[in-house]
């Protein structure tokens, strides 16, 4: 059995599949999802669907990086994060590719996020991209705040980057999620971070409606095709679907506290 650690439903809400991609994932044997927030929006449709879909979505709750410049009200986070339902602050993060201009207020909303996630104990789910230094930097004063239980502080989502930084981010005590990019045919160097990455660190996610996996390139992904990246990360771990299923199943259930 399958848990996507990390899906966007908002699309298949607002176009009416929702209850079709839920029905592929259950024929899939994705079982359990993480439905990530990040915005105000975003963080009402995740709670609501966690309330609806019990045992099946779980909440998420957190300002991303491109409300940095555009306001929020951290009272209303707050308010979604304390939620029993909710079970990781996120996502937020750190994103220079698109929007560099505005790094000093992406890392004032980052670390409004992790105060939350220090504050209630619970994990939080970063996005960085081509922001490896400030992610480290900030990261590092999270984990020495972290109170909560060692390894479940939060995990790097969709992973792009090299082995130096994966090697950072695991010595902070995050876990690493892989998602279908590393079934592209241009991402050698992505699958070798997936063999140093230790079994017990490893997630696995869609990043849904984003990035569908090898061969199903071209789609809008969907949490059923969280299988076809574990089919490459069971072959590049040298053991069985069934072993990754179970391993990146139990790695998603003590993180998110399932």
């Amino acid at each position: 059995m399958f848990i996507d650690s990390h899906v966007h439903f908002d699309r298949f809400v607002k176009d009416g599949t929702f209850e079709d991609i839920l029905a592929a994932a259950k024929e899939a044997q994705v079982h359990e999802m993480i439905a990530i927030g990040g915005s105000a929006e975003a963080n009402a449709l995740s709670l609501k669907l966690a309330e609806e879909y019990p045992g099946r979505i779980f909440g998420c709750a957190g300002y991303d990086r491109d409300l940095a410049a555009e306001g929020y009200d951290l009272v209303e986070l707050g308010e979604f994060v304390a939620n029993p339902l909710v079970k990781a602050v996120g996502e937020t993060g750190l994103d220079y590719y698109y929007t560099a201009d505005t790094a000093t207020e992406q890392q004032k909303l980052f670390n409004e996020n992790l105060a939350l996630a220090v504050e209630f104990e619970k994990p939080v789910v970063v996005h960085s991209r081509d922001a490896d230094e400030d992610t480290v930097a900030i990261l590092k004063d999270f984990s020495n705040a972290w109170k909560g239980e060692e390894g479940r502080c939060g995990v790097l989502h969709c992973f792009t980057r090299d082995t130096a930084f994966a090697r950072q981010v695991l010595d902070l005590g995050l876990m690493v999620s892989f998602s279908g990019i590393v079934t592209f045919a241009n991402a050698d160097p992505l699958r070798e971070v997936v063999q140093y990455v230790p079994g017990d660190r490893l997630l696995i996610e869609t990043d849904s409606p984003y990035l569908a996996p090898v061969p199903m390139r071209g789609n809008r992904c969907e949490p059923a095709y969280v299988v076809h990246t574990a089919n490459r990360l069971a072959e590049l771990k040298g053991c069985s679907l069934e072993s990754i299923a179970n391993l990146t199943a139990t790695n998603a259930r003590a993180l998110f506290a399932l």
